[in-house]
């Protein structure tokens, strides 16, 4: 067994200790990970080099940008309207709280990159909704916490623009980030399917009703009062889709090489156009003073994470220039392992790491290990890349022990710990089953 093995146990082993026993905060645990990662490795000249190569990484600062925009959509309530919106066509659908948690949380998540965040801030809405229209409370709480967990695999989540990243380093050149979106959207849309199918047997099994006529707002209504805000999804999309489809004809007719660098900034300028335009349409109805003050207050909940984001990019580097993922990863291919074997294997194991691990740290860390493993057995590369958020970021919330998603929900609905628990390991084992099956191909997917 090579000794990097024994890193990663050890890295494991440190964050467990600290995060779980000693009760310091995640990003906390990550440096002092980083900070043994570095001793065990011998890499001390080389501390602050990977320290400074993160911190001059734009896929970094892409992450830290929706992060930004997330809590300046929140500030503006440029989210109320398609909450509200997505509340309104499905409310009168048996069991309709349950279909609105589901797109709207997925929507919200995607945005916020956070799943307890998430289930923080609609959860308040959507679980309440679901228990007064039928739904066993450790239900409403486990459709709130799979579908804000949703959110890290739809762009533009942070976990994403690290799964980016990792198939590049594989790859060894700079894949189009709207051509990887595409693909994103194309694995995730089989998971929204499938959560609102689950929705849909369980509202049968519990014989759910449709929620109250007055909780339910006017589609017409809504429309009216909040078009500008429905288009917002619209804002953050279209430059990526236009990218993807028309890159080869229309913009490399007109700028050339130019075009790639266009291609390659998206993922920078997008959220600030998006800011830009939430900040313009609520403009009349937002208070500059205590929009100020949010994003101030806000700085306390985007700092945490982006340190978690920071240093276990640091850990990244650091195992990519000792070669930690790629001896692992060469390791793991001396047992020949097949495809179907490693279909079964890889999500279970991130699984297991998802109750101590964030899923964008797990992401950074052993991503283009696992690309590379997938490859090695005859599967898509792209396909493994794209399948990362799935198995490490949307995993991470909903697997117990350490499942935030779970527990935040789980106190807004006032649900039973055994009950919410013996429930949430049903989502788990449909989203690792699906995940199975997406990785061994097949489903087809949109842009692979």
């Amino acid at each position: 067994m090579p000794i990097e093995i024994l890193y990663i146990l050890a890295l494991l082993a440190i964050i467990f200790v600290s995060f779980l026993l000693l009760k310091r905060p995640i990003y906390e645990c990550m440096f002092y990970g980083y900070v043994l990662m570095v001793i065990l490795t011998g890499e001390y000249k080389n501390f602050f080099a990977y320290i400074l190569k993160t911190s001059t990484d734009t896929l970094f600062y892409a992450i830290i940008a929706f992060l930004v925009l997330a809590k300046i959509l929140d500030a503006t309530h440029a989210i109320d309207t398609v909450v509200n919106f997505i509340v309104a066509i499905f409310g009168r659908l048996r069991g309709g709280a349950g279909y609105a948690a589901v797109v709207g949380s997925t929507f919200m998540g995607a945005l916020s990159g956070s799943g307890a965040g998430n289930v923080a801030t609609t959860g308040v809405f959507t679980i309440p909704a679901m228990k007064r229209s039928g739904f066993p409370a450790h239900l409403a709480a486990n459709i709130e916490c799979a579908a804000s967990t949703m959110g890290n695999m739809i762009p533009p989540a942070g976990v994403i623009v690290a799964a980016l990243a990792c198939y590049n380093e594989f790859s060894g050149a700079e894949m189009s980030q709207s051509t990887f979106w595409i693909a994103m959207w194309g694995v995730a849309i089989w998971f929204i399917i499938q959560r609102l199918i689950t929705v849909y047997v369980f509202c049968r099994i519990h014989k759910v009703k449709p929620m109250a006529k007055v909780e339910i707002p006017s589609i017409k209504e809504t429309f009216k009062k909040g078009w500008a805000n429905l288009l917002l999804p619209v804002v953050i999309l279209l430059p990526f889709i236009c990218d993807y489809f028309f890159k080869a004809t229309f913009y490399t007719e007109r700028l050339g090489a130019g075009a790639a660098n266009m291609s390659s900034s998206l993922l920078l300028f997008t959220p600030g156009i998006a800011a830009a335009y939430a900040l313009l349409v609520n403009l009349k109805k937002t208070n500059i003073k205590g929009l100020v003050t949010t994003i101030k207050d806000s700085v306390s909940g985007i700092v945490p994470v982006g340190a978690t984001i920071f240093f276990a990019y640091c850990i990244s580097n650091l195992f990519t220039a000792t070669d930690v993922g790629l001896k692992i990863g060469e390791y793991i291919k001396q047992w020949d392992l097949s495809l179907v074997v490693l279909a079964f294997i890889i999500p279970l194991i991130t699984a297991v790491l998802g109750m101590v691990l964030p899923g964008s740290a797990q992401t950074k860390i052993f991503g283009t290990m696992i690309i590379s493993v997938f490859a090695a057995a005859g599967g898509n590369p792209l396909l493994a890349a794209v399948m990362l958020p799935v198995i490490t970021g949307a995993m991470e919330g909903m697997t117990p022990p350490l499942a935030l998603c779970m527990y935040t929900a789980m106190g807004i609905a006032e649900s039973d710990m055994k009950k919410t628990t013996i429930n949430c390991f049903i989502w788990v084992g449909i989203h690792y089953l699906l995940s199975v099956v997406c990785l061994l191909g097949i489903l087809p997917v949109l842009g692979i």
